[in-house]
């Protein structure tokens, strides 16, 4: 069969390059391994990507779903506490956002995706690509085993971690971060409304070691994505089962502990290590990557549905003219746009984990015109090259860094 657009995965990249594609007149076929709806992890949105999903004409259907509102990101570490509320923020735009179980979520967008017209295959996986001839060629497993193959103008690669492209492709590079673990799950978390605001993501800094951290993501209805996030070689002191590594984690911090004295550990807790991954490059002939396919950081500052969204987004926006046989400069045109903001989340995990961010948050005296360039960020605006913080990243950062450890 041929195809304008295959599309590789029905996550938050795929299924939103779907819709902006069915919406510009491309057909599209989506393939999914999967079966949804299915687990997975990364559940606090930034309001930055509120605006592609409007962008794709599926906020609605988020809006309607009665996902836990998310106004800003808290901080502790022992006795110290901070928080940003996105509405102080630097750059316009959305204030707001969701945490979702990324299950339902994943599975609306999905739906939606569907309801504008894409075709999306569950339980069909892409075994190898074939980029030689005149246009790509894809080999695909169905559901019942069998095996069929698929032309394609384009291919667009949003398989996230699964990394379809850049594992048949050969495309991964190593990344320069260390390799970090986590270990996640869901619970009840019955933690009293005095005591948590559930309308932002806590993130917990190991008060011994500045490099682990938890995160804390309230959902509507009274559950809770819990985990930590650390390196290889620390998490594998801890010995038991996956739950129980997490539970001795959580121990170690008292208010973490105490918020969680009630909680009611209902689901088998995962780990996933070495989750860090880049590439040799972003596009190639017939293909991009999209998201996690392309580069994931770190979950520290929940960029990655944000980075996935602003992915499918620029594809999207070129790939009309690349159906008609006009001239597009992915590199130009697609990689050096999305990379710009993928920096910028780089440089704020790498002052994150060597602990000057950690200073600069925590610091008693915080001028209020730097706090909203730097909420503007975490709300996932990296891309608005009005911020200094966004423009000069690296700069502004290690200085403010200097100045915190001086005073």
């Amino acid at each position: 069969m041929r195809v304008e657009v295959l599309i590789i995965g029905a996550g938050p990249a795929g299924t939103l390059a779907g819709a902006l594609l069915q919406r510009r007149g491309i057909q599209v076929l989506v393939l999914e391994r999967e079966q949804f709806p299915r687990f997975s992890i990364g559940e606090s949105l930034l309001p930055q990507s509120m605006e592609y999903l409007e962008q794709a004409g599926m906020l609605k259907a988020v809006d309607e779903a009665g996902f836990q509102i998310k106004n800003g990101a808290a901080f502790a570490r022992g006795e110290q506490y901070t928080e940003f509320d996105f509405s102080d923020k630097y750059s316009d735009g959305w204030s707001t956002t969701y945490q979702v179980p990324r299950a339902r979520f994943d599975h609306i967008l999905a739906l939606e995706a569907e309801r504008q017209g894409a075709e999306v295959r569950y339980k069909h996986e892409v075994l190898a690509v074939d980029l030689d001839g005149a246009c790509p060629r894809v080999t695909v497993r169905s559901s019942e085993g069998e095996e069929y193959a698929v032309e394609a103008g384009f291919i667009l690669d949003a398989s996230g971690f699964g990394r379809v492209l850049p594992r048949l492709l050969q495309l991964d590079k190593p990344s320069n971060f260390p390799v970090r673990g986590a270990l996640f799950t869901h619970i009840e978390d019955h933690i009293p409304t005095a005591d948590f605001d559930r309308n932002k993501i806590r993130v917990t800094v190991h008060q011994e070691n500045c490099d682990v951290w938890y995160w804390l993501i309230p959902f509507s209805n009274g559950r809770c994505s819990l985990g930590v996030v650390a390196e290889r070689e620390f998490l594998a002191h801890y010995e038991g089962s996956e739950t129980a590594r997490l539970q001795s984690l959580v121990a170690e911090d008292r208010w973490l502990h105490r918020l969680l004295a009630q909680a009611r550990w209902d689901t088998a807790a995962r780990s996933l290590i070495g989750y860090a991954s880049n590439v040799k490059s972003l596009w190639g002939r017939g293909y991009a990557l999209l998201g996690n396919a392309g580069e994931f950081l770190d979950p520290i500052f929940s960029s990655g549905v944000t980075i996935a969204f602003k992915s499918a987004s620029l594809a999207a926006a070129l790939l009309p003219r690349q159906i008609i046989g006009g001239d597009v400069d992915w590199q130009r045109e697609f990689a050096v746009p999305l990379k710009q903001g993928i920096d910028t989340f780089r440089a704020f995990v790498e002052s994150w984990y060597r602990g000057g961010f950690q200073r600069i948050i925590f610091h008693p005296r915080q001028p209020a015109d730097i706090r909203r360039m730097i909420a503007a960020v975490l709300a996932g605006y990296a891309w608005d090259r009005s911020n200094p913080y966004v423009r000069e990243t690296h700069r502004r950062l290690a200085a403010l860094e200097d100045l915190c450890c001086q005073s």
